[in-house]
């Protein structure tokens, strides 16, 4: 793992996203043209983003269809209409790591931060489900613009999974 993954408190965080239920092989397709959508929305709705897109992973499955919402976060809860949806990612302790790279090697910059948790003896805010694994938040943060930096092995994204237990 490039960069050292850490633990952050972060306080409860409001977003505004669509909820989507894709495979793995649908994930690069559909997810990426969802967030012009919910841009269009908040501009539409006079609300300023507090923060970069993300998508935050409901429901795991390698082998299934998983839910996963493509959001933005907002500085107040929204309220949202049938498409857009409001939610807020809660507070708590996540293990955090800021990858420098290309999306396809974020399956990579994943595996190595669950690898680096299970060595500090860290649970993550999980439970398995039927199908997969319901989280309480795991997050992927875009912190590139792309049109800012078209080269997308410069793009970093902040890789953040609340963990289990306690806040401190």
């Amino acid at each position: 793992m490039a960069a050292q993954p850490s633990i952050q408190t972060r306080p409860a965080q409001p977003y505004v996203g669509i909820p989507s239920t894709v495979t793995m092989d649908q994930i690069g397709e559909v997810l990426p043209a969802l967030h012009p959508e919910v841009f269009g929305w908040l501009e539409a709705h006079g609300i300023a983003p507090a923060g970069p897109p993300l998508w935050k992973y409901n429901l795991i499955s390698m082998e299934a269809a998983m839910e996963i919402e493509v959001a933005v976060p907002t500085a107040e809860l929204a309220a949202a209409d049938q498409r857009i949806q409001a939610g807020e990612i809660p507070a708590g302790r996540y293990a955090t790591v800021v990858h420098v790279g290309h999306p396809a090697e974020l399956m990579q910059a994943t595996a190595d931060l669950l690898a680096w948790a299970e060595e500090q003896g860290l649970q993550f805010d999980m439970a398995p489900e039927g199908r997969g694994e319901r989280w309480v938040a795991r997050l992927e943060e875009y912190l590139t613009d792309p049109a800012e930096q078209p080269d997308m092995s410069r793009w970093e994204t902040r890789l953040a999974f609340r963990l289990a237990g306690p806040l401190k």
